[in-house]
Order: C-alpha cells, then sequence, then structure tokens
C-alpha cells in the first residue's frame, strides 16, 4: 500500500483565502497551535432573518490587505483556545478554504487578535495533519513555487 505524497512546508509562507477574497497573506506554520487562526477585527453575533449568525471583519486598518469587508457566517461556534501566552479565551472557529501550493483546503480558523504580531495568519495542525511536513530551515516553500 502506498503512502500518500507529502507536502513539505517551511516556517512560514503565502496563502490565500478565496471564500474571505483575502490573497497573498503571510502565514506563520504552528506546529504548537491545534487550530489555525485569522486576525480580526471585529466580531459579534447579530440576528439576521431569524437565525443568529455572526458578523465581522478580518485583519485590521493597518493591514495593506485590509477591505472593511463584512462576512456572515451562519455556522460557526466559540471555543476556549489557549493563546500563545498561556491564557485561556474565548474565540469564534469558521470553517473556510485555504489555498496553498495550489491545492484548496477546508479547515478551522478561529478569529483572534494578531494585530500586534508579524503574520496575520497562524496554520495549525488540523491542517498541517492533511498531508504536511514542515521544515523549519526553509520559508516561502508554496509562494517560491507559485512565482516560479
Amino acid at each position: 500500500m502506498k503512502s500518500k505524497e507529502k507536502i513539505v512546508v517551511g516556517r512560514f509562507d503565502v496563502v490565500d483565502l478565496p471564500l474571505l477574497e483575502l490573497f497573498g497573506l503571510n502565514a506563520k506554520v504552528d506546529t504548537g497551535a491545534y487550530t489555525s487562526a485569522i486576525h480580526y477585527h471585529h466580531a459579534e453575533i447579530i440576528e439576521k432573518g431569524g437565525a443568529e449568525v455572526l458578523h465581522f471583519t478580518l485583519l485590521d486598518p493597518t493591514h495593506p490587505e485590509y477591505n472593511d469587508k463584512s462576512f456572515y457566517f451562519s455556522k460557526f461556534r466559540k471555543r476556549v483556545i489557549k493563546n500563545s501566552f498561556g491564557q485561556s479565551e474565548e474565540r469564534f472557529i469558521i470553517e473556510t478554504d485555504v489555498k496553498i501550493f495550489g491545492k484548496v483546503f477546508r479547515t478551522e480558523f478561529s478569529l483572534s487578535n494578531r494585530g500586534n504580531l508579524k503574520f496575520p495568519i497562524l496554520l495549525g495542525r488540523k491542517l498541517l495533519n492533511k498531508g504536511f511536513i514542515v521544515d523549519v530551515s526553509r520559508t516561502n516553500v508554496s509562494f517560491k513555487q507559485k512565482k516560479s
């Protein structure tokens, strides 16, 4: 039985989130994080059409890719997640597509305040378990393949 070929990813890369209309975003690969995360500017639960939906905007006005676009997700949940400082915080969790190495992967993202961090996106183990191997000596592997 032949095992599936793994994709080698470096410690950071550039990804697209096509369903969220965000392209060319810097993402840090983090094997210590279970769920992927994306920087958000605003999030709240509102009523729309008689149902509760999550309304949010991504990135923030200081980010070059910020587009002030509102998103509405009826499928979402809240989960308590430990941040990198070991503090527990409740976050909204959504599911969306991430494009890397020319392939689209469906995965979960927590909405996280990453405004003071270098990378607006963090790619966690739930995504990496879909066929990736991390080589921390490499960077922008997918991005470099895309440009050549």
